[in-house]
């Protein structure tokens, strides 16, 4: 004789997969990396003058 689980009411995103954070994160690379990088030559070349 077999136990079956009670019946719960299905949440409304039961069927979806779980989210991946590195996934969602794939789209913002091309935004974010040139943003960082014009960011950081920024913050060089300010240290560069202050240190001159």
């Amino acid at each position: 004789m077999t136990h079956d689980l009670p019946a719960q009411p299905a949440s409304p995103g039961a069927d979806l997969p779980p989210v991946d954070a590195v996934e969602a994160a794939v789209p913002y690379i091309p935004v974010v990396v040139p943003a960082v990088g014009a960011a950081m030559i920024f913050l060089l070349a300010f240290i560069a003058v202050y240190m001159a």
